[in-house]
């Protein structure tokens, strides 16, 4: 049986339109932090030293990523960029700059790189939503996500669970 990863599952009503609330703030974020690190994609790292070619991967996929999050296209695969760039601006973090996960002085901190990377992976999971380009171009998979009010008897896959 052949899945298409890039079709939209079947969600109720309130989880799409939280999904397009989550697409749109973060997408917009990281389109405009990602715009001035293209500008300058091999040296807008400043007090670390990564190759430039990480840069610019960790540039495009912070740009592109916004991109397709905020048109809904290819969702899944510019949520995971976004997840691996925040991964490593967390162990970056943690490990050369040995920041806390929150700051109580208002000084740095991991948490946000955190978030981000949390809703980006639920955006990997989840999908774009019914709101989305991947959806009008890669259609709705047969898998339907249980209704947010289920009972186990409502769905056959737990019954025998």
């Amino acid at each position: 049986m052949q899945r298409n990863l890039l079709a939209v599952r079947r969600q109720p009503l309130a989880v799409d339109i939280m999904l397009l609330v989550t697409r749109l703030a973060i997408g917009y974020a990281f389109l405009v932090i990602g715009w001035g690190k293209i500008q300058n994609p091999t040296d807008w790292m400043r007090g670390i030293t990564f190759h430039p070619v990480w840069q610019v991967l960790a540039a495009v996929a912070e740009f592109g990523g916004g991109l397709a999050l905020l048109l809904g296209f290819l969702t899944r695969l510019g949520a995971l960029g976004i997840a691996v760039v925040m991964v490593v601006a967390t162990a970056v973090h943690i490990i050369s700059f040995g920041d806390p996960y929150i700051n109580m002085t208002g000084g740095s901190s991991y948490q946000v790189a955190v978030a981000y990377c949390c809703l980006a992976l639920l955006l990997l999971v989840l999908g774009p939503g019914r709101f989305s380009l991947d959806r009008r171009f890669f259609g709705v998979s047969r898998e339907q996500s249980p209704p947010l009010n289920h009972r186990k008897e409502d769905i056959p896959e737990l019954e025998s669970a």
